[in-house]
């Protein structure tokens, strides 16, 4: 009876090892002092995580509105990382991963930074390419806030030549979503973009470089459709009918990008535009995990994921390209926007750590959404409370990070005071460009992030929770204003040799604390100087 029961408990033994297994659940104890970021964009504001955090995040199907990375990082060496989706939960001082395929955990060194060369070189290596430079030498304009669904060709032309008659420079225009037929039938519309060859040629004239909206819907009452359709393309419900699928501008079928058929369809289309029109890149929208829904079924049997990542990888082709929802492409030559924020101080205050983020899970090359804010419903009837101040530390906060993007046109909402404090943030940013392009090109080398959490460059000095000041490079520290008001506090990072001198002159030694004057026109920076 002894030696059956012995059986019994080995072979239960043996199950739930299996069942584990599946599984794959690990639990960390959080250490003392130990913190942790994880690979999920839109949450950076929330981090770094300690003992006390109550957290949970199913990255399965879902990306909440940006991009992912299934990694995490403490500033004590540890990580985690898998191939494949998993669930975290921070709880009563405890980390546990849950998820279907091998976890990987370790620790390499007892840094931030140094964990995060680990793991990058392991997992997702910088591949040697650098997105279109034009990105980064000019600022970038968006037709989105200022057109929004009523995207035209006369409209985008008084754009861009407002643009330069108001002192800024040409620099990439992107026309966003409506300028096309349909949702999957990119061709200009013909009543809204009579002569589109024409305003292209005109827009080059000008200096600019012009990138269209793009995503990977297909509106289902198209020719489009039904050619996809028949050759048995887009992805299909239990039925095997083209699934619609409900998303923010309502119900469309969606391209099957495991399937070469929609691959060479959708390709097809963006070359089509290139040739024909001169069109330079595309703004790749959409793609968001969730927009693969539970029960759609694919060409290959694939994650909502791996959906996502299969549109990132299109853009690979173009190197003039933007992205907002990603998974899996660290250390690529694609270009992540953070999600749309609000036109809020609240909002405004995400972009540090945001852009701190996308540098440390691999994504480098990255922008800080739109200057003002991105959100079109903060913008709909609300005129009259634009906040100017907002608008001009926004284009400050932008001004030093890998890129810069308008939207609202500053010289439409702003007097002439904020305005020029906008232009003068363009002309500061326009002295740091060679700098700029310099780090960018060594992160395609070597996958450093160009801007820099604090606690990256400046490990155990109580960094881990500043969220306000960051680091271009390893010597320039810049502390935009982000919140309303004329005055802030710096935290100066202790060095071995040198002193911090700020862009005013004023001399600061490390390890000090200053509250200093912010007036409207100034984006405080401080270069180490030894």
């Amino acid at each position: 009876m002894l030696k059956k029961n012995l059986v019994i408990l080995f072979i239960l033994f043996l199950t739930t090892a299996s069942v584990a297994a599946q599984q794959n659940i690990i639990s960390l104890a959080i250490n003392d002092n130990e913190r942790w970021w994880s690979g999920i964009i839109n949450n950076a504001h929330l981090m770094p995580y300690s003992a006390n955090a109550d957290f949970t995040f199913q990255m399965l199907g879902n990306n909440a509105g940006n991009q992912v990375q299934p990694l995490l990082l403490s500033n004590k060496g540890r990580y985690v990382w898998s191939q494949e989706p998993f669930e975290l939960k921070f709880v009563k001082g405890i980390l546990q991963i849950n998820g279907t395929a091998k976890i990987d955990t370790g620790t390499a060194g007892n840094t931030l930074k140094q964990v995060q060369h680990f793991v990058r070189n392991k997992y997702f290596a910088a591949s040697r390419k650098i997105p279109d430079t034009s990105l980064v030498t000019s600022p970038q304009y968006n037709t989105w806030i200022e057109l929004n669904y009523n995207q035209n060709e006369a409209a985008v032309l008084k754009y861009a030549h407002a643009i330069i008659d108001n002192g800024l420079p040409p620099g990439v225009l992107m026309i966003d979503d409506t300028w096309q037929e349909n949702y999957g039938v990119w061709d200009f519309h013909p009543r809204r973009f009579p002569h589109p060859k024409q305003m292209m040629d005109e827009l080059h004239s000008l200096g600019f470089r012009v990138m269209v909206w793009i995503c990977p819907f297909v509106s289902a009452d198209s020719k489009e459709y039904r050619e996809l359709s028949q050759k048995k393309g887009l992805i299909r419900d239990s039925t095997g009918r083209a699934m619609i699928i409900s998303w923010w501008n309502g119900y469309s079928a969606e391209l099957d990008l495991s399937n070469p058929v929609d691959v060479k369809w959708f390709k097809d289309k963006l070359n089509y535009l290139q040739n024909n029109y001169g069109v330079d890149g595309f703004k790749f929208d959409a793609g968001d995990f969730d927009f693969y829904p539970k029960g759609s079924i694919s060409y290959k049997k694939i994650t909502a994921n791996e959906q996502s990542n299969l549109y990132a990888k299109i853009g690979l082709d173009y190197p003039l390209n933007e992205y907002r929802a990603c998974w899996k492409e660290g250390g690529q030559p694609l270009v992540q926007r953070l999600r749309d924020k609000e036109h809020t101080w609240e909002d405004l205050k995400k972009l540090v750590p945001g852009m701190t983020l996308t540098g440390l899970i691999g994504y480098t090359f990255s922008c800080p959404d739109m200057i003002g804010g991105g959100e079109i419903e903060s913008f709909w009837n609300n005129e009259k409370n634009l906040d100017q101040d907002l608008i001009v530390r926004s284009a400050q906060c932008h001004a030093l990070m890998p890129m810069m993007q308008f939207s609202v046109a500053p010289w439409r909402v702003l007097d002439g005071e904020h305005f020029d404090a906008v232009k003068k943030a363009v002309a500061l940013r326009q002295k740091f460009v060679p700098l700029i392009i310099q780090l960018i090109k060594a992160s395609a080398q070597t996958g450093e992030p160009v801007v820099n959490n604090m606690e990256y460059v400046f490990p155990n000095q109580g960094f881990d929770e500043n969220n306000s000041q960051f680091m271009l490079g390893e010597n320039i520290m810049v502390a935009p204003m982000l919140q309303k008001g004329t005055q802030r506090t710096v935290v100066f990072p202790k060095i071995k040799k040198g002193k911090w001198v700020a862009d005013d002159g004023a001399i600061y030694k490390g390890g000090t604390i200053a509250t200093i004057n912010v007036g409207l026109e100034r984006l405080p920076f401080f270069r180490i100087i030894k």
